[in-house]
């Protein structure tokens, strides 16, 4: 039972793995969108990371506590010394004096007895053992350190401020990220059912091909018609199989595209209508939604902030600075009794640097006034696209209705020359030729719709009446 188990298991499992989705519809599609297409994963991961840069950046108002522990073991004489010292346990013996006070004591008491002192001179040239050749010593240092900013001429909070608005920028870069995906993804919802009617309507041209072929053998048996007729036909025929063909392939192609889009196997969509609705345009809605003139606002702000950061290099900079510690040849041995502490500010002003800080922020307000046009310049431009793209929806819209037109003038005139071939009124090459334009004008009629629609979704991305990020 535990086998069959397993065996079952081992079929399924591989089942699911390959499984697709199948009548996908183009709310699904988008919900998909948002969960799980790659490259608006990788653009929130590059926001979130901006959002800790951010937190990163304010929490340099607080600044940093150290604790760090040091262990040496050295016998030269500075270091040994320097050990006892800050050890709290240096004393007379680790100056020699057991090399000085004994003569020093023997000339004191010769002269209490009355003797002539000798020359002492000698007593300082005398190199004490003790101090300069000292036995190794361990020492183990434990310290905490504790750095804070006073004040940074308004430096560190306008970091805070360029860090946070970085992280918004980087929300408006993957929120037109998102747009992109939108607009690609309808695009090939439409661009699909836009080929499935082109599949449909050629199915139905090659069933007339084939009609009109089994009338010209029929014909042919009857001595109306002769076997040039009958190649020409194939050949038309040979002509729209090849073109069925070739929008199947195209049609494959865009399943596969959006199913890289969507980062999930689609087999089969619900086909939505093949004219995209066209999108209300208000001026002061998108010059207040379009992502494109919000980060060139926001990229104004910060043109602003990098002045006040130019202007605080003129500022000082006051700093706090505290260490608490204790040192012993052994660790943490006798700790509060050897402790030490030392507290300080530190003020730090540049008085003059070349100019430098000067030519910096005057360089700051030139990009800010290059901003400022920058801003109108987004403003402007993207007028003047919404207009342009509105009058080329209106132009294709026209050319749609035309070829309409023509495609039913087209479909009407072949039944009639099909009709007037069966009386023997005009050759097969008359017929075919009707054909071929009504062909022509499908396809003519299939361009100008996947036009309109690339522009209706183009639009809506510029008026960011995409998702949510």
């Amino acid at each position: 039972m535990l086998i069959r188990r397993i065996i079952l298991l081992s079929i399924v499992i591989p089942l699911s793995l390959f499984s697709s989705v199948k009548n996908l519809t183009l709310s699904q599609a988008l919900n998909i969108l948002d969960k799980k297409n790659l490259e608006l994963k990788i653009s929130r991961f590059n926001a979130q990371m901006k959002a800790y840069e951010a937190k990163a950046a304010k929490g340099h108002h607080f600044g940093k506590l150290d604790a760090s522990v040091t262990a040496m073991r050295s016998n030269d004489a500075g270091n040994v010394f320097g050990f006892k010292l800050q050890s709290r346990e240096a004393n007379f013996g680790d100056f020699g004096f057991d090399q000085f006070l004994t003569p020093l004591g023997q000339a004191i008491g010769g002269a209490a007895q009355g003797k002539m002192p000798q020359d002492m001179s000698g007593l300082l040239q005398v190199k004490p053992d003790t101090l300069n050749y000292p036995k190794a010593r361990n020492h183990y240092l434990t310290k905490l350190s504790y750095m804070l900013p006073l004040y940074t001429g308004g430096k560190l909070t306008e970091y805070g401020r360029i860090t946070d608005a970085l992280y918004e920028m980087s929300q408006f870069d993957t929120k037109k990220l998102m747009n992109e995906k939108i607009f690609q993804t309808k695009k090939t919802f439409y661009d699909i059912s836009l080929v499935d009617n082109y599949i449909v309507n050629l199915s139905k041209i090659m069933k007339n091909i084939n009609r009109l072929e089994s009338i010209v053998r029929t014909m042919k048996k009857e001595g109306y018609a002769q076997e040039i007729d009958i190649l020409e036909v194939q050949a038309r025929k040979a002509e729209a199989q090849s073109m069925y063909n070739q929008a199947k392939l195209n049609r494959n192609l865009a399943y596969q595209f959006l199913s890289f889009l969507l980062n999930t196997e689609v087999s089969s969509i619900k086909k939505v209508k093949d004219m995209a609705p066209m999108p209300s345009v208000n001026q002061r809605e998108y010059e207040s939604n379009n992502i494109d003139i919000k980060k060139a606002r926001l990229g104004l702000k910060m043109t602003k902030m990098a002045i006040n950061v130019e202007k605080s290099n003129f500022l000082p900079t006051v700093g706090a600075f505290a260490e608490y510690g204790s040192a012993d040849n052994e660790f943490w041995n006798e700790f509060r009794d050897k402790d030490f502490y030392t507290v300080g500010v530190q003020l730090k002003w540049n008085i003059f640097n070349g100019g430098v800080d000067a030519a910096n922020l005057e360089r700051a307000k030139v990009n800010y006034m290059k901003v400022q046009d920058q801003v109108l310049l987004a403003k402007r431009g993207i007028a003047l696209k919404v207009k342009k793209l509105k009058t080329e929806i209106f132009s294709e819209n026209a050319n749609i209705r035309s070829y309409k037109k023509q495609l039913r003038f087209a479909r009407q005139v072949y039944e009639n020359y099909r009709v007037r071939y069966n009386e023997g009124i005009v050759s097969i090459s008359d017929v075919l030729i009707k054909q071929s334009k009504e062909l022509e004008v499908l396809l003519k009629l299939l361009g100008a719709k996947n036009i309109r629609n690339t522009k209706i979704f183009e639009l809506n991305s510029i008026l960011n009446k995409g998702g949510e990020v």
